[in-house]
């Protein structure tokens, strides 16, 4: 071990490199610039610490010890690595970075409906106004706001949240590119620069550490401390985030992995936007457009595919069974129709991730609808089914009194 003898220009620029590199024994040239460019003060010292590998110097603690020994190879293995794995992989950040323009294509077919034209006049206004739009699975809360942003010619970041997700994933930090450590921006900062509408999709997966866009979401500038830069928002910019919870959690386990959100997140958020599944009228217009990209047409199939999620979610509601029928699953169901051009294998294979006893049901159900057989009838069919259900419950507690 060797001491280096240390004052406080030498301990701030130590500093500044453990924290944009981590706890290091040994920087590159190419990252001791980096830091250089970082913190504003020149290492000429460092350069007097080679470790006998080119371009390498050994980096001290902020007390000035220096752990020399078998660690600098290492390090020049492992840089050698991951700059091989990095030349060979495609860089999503790359190619990010390669976009003229963020405005999304149109989606063909789209039909607007429900919250559309809402969400619409708020991206048009180009206020910073960010809006919370919470429903369940799969009807097209996402897509509502990609296709807003296409049709106003507008910009669009999306970025998707995880329980994983960082201050760093959102936000921006340092990459190893090619042997050099080289800062990329986040989504949040990207989209903040370019005045783009920001989608925070499945936001209530995240964990306490999306807390670092409070300063964001009240629209303010953030200070990206890693490079000691300003980031100003640039008029335009705006968040929308979606959810299948109001951040509240999942009481029921249908959503598995979302969290209580922190009240003051939430409190940013001035509109809070209830996403319900589409009218009978405008689900069938959809899967119209959607079995018309295929060369297709059955109105009849289309009719009563609605009229089955109709039946099914009506009882879901009303707690008759535990899984539902999406707009999402629709599309499914009338894709797979146009490659198989089988109803009913189509209907099974896209609603054989429920259960067996679940699946079958909704199957007997969709025959029922196919026969003619009214939402009414099945309906009041299936309350009568409960009703003996009840009475049959009630004899076997008085067997048992």
């Amino acid at each position: 071990m060797r001491i280096v003898k240390m004052n406080d220009r030498k301990v701030t620029f130590v500093n500044a490199a453990r924290d944009m590199l981590g706890e290091r024994t040994v920087i590159t040239r190419q990252e001791m610039l980096a830091v250089k460019e970082a913190c504003g003060l020149n290492p000429t010292w460092i350069k007097k610490l080679k470790t006998g590998n080119r371009g390498e110097y050994y980096l001290p603690t902020a007390d000035g010890k220096i752990e020399d020994g078998v660690i600098a190879t290492s390090v020049t293995q492992i840089a050698e690595a991951v700059a091989t794995s990095v030349q060979m992989a495609p860089s999503a950040i790359g190619v990010m970075e390669e976009q003229d323009s963020y405005i999304p294509e149109k989606f063909d077919g789209y039909v607007p409906w429900g919250n559309f034209n809402m969400v619409k006049q708020v991206v048009k206004s180009r206020m910073f106004y960010p809006l919370f739009v919470t429903g369940l699975s799969g009807n097209g809360k996402t897509l509502m706001v990609k296709e807003v942003c296409s049709r106003l010619n507008r910009e669009y970041v999306r970025a998707n949240v995880t329980i994983e997700t960082d201050e760093d994933d959102l936000i921006g930090g340092f990459r190893l590119m090619n042997g050099e450590t080289v800062w990329h921006d986040g989504p949040v900062v990207t989209a903040m620069k370019r005045g783009a509408i920001l989608l925070l999709d499945e936001v209530d997966l995240a964990s306490n550490k999306i807390m670092c866009l409070q300063p964001v979401l009240e629209g303010s500038s953030i200070y990206l401390k890693k490079i000691g830069k300003w980031v100003h928002p640039t008029p335009g910019f705006n968040v929308i985030a979606t959810a299948n919870t109001k951040g509240q959690g999942s009481d029921d386990g249908r959503f598995i992995g979302t969290n209580i959100m922190n009240e003051s997140f939430l409190e940013r958020f001035p509109v809070t936007v209830e996403q319900t599944y589409p009218t009978n009228k405008i689900e069938e217009k959809i899967l119209v457009n959607e079995l018309a990209k295929q060369d297709k047409v059955d109105n009849a199939f289309v009719e009563n595919l609605v009229k089955w999620a109709d039946v099914i979610r009506k009882t879901f509601f009303e707690g008759g069974v535990d899984e539902i029928i999406s707009t999402r699953r629709l599309v499914h169901i009338v894709n797979a129709f146009g490659i198989f051009e089988d109803k009913m294998k189509s209907i099974s294979m896209c609603i054989s991730r429920f259960d067996a006893e679940t699946r079958d049901s909704f199957l007997d159900l969709y025959t029922k609808v196919d026969s003619g057989v009214s939402v009414d009838e099945i309906m009041a069919d299936q309350h009568a089914t409960d009703e003996d259900n009840v009475d049959d419950d009630d004899d076997e507690e008085n067997d048992y009194s």
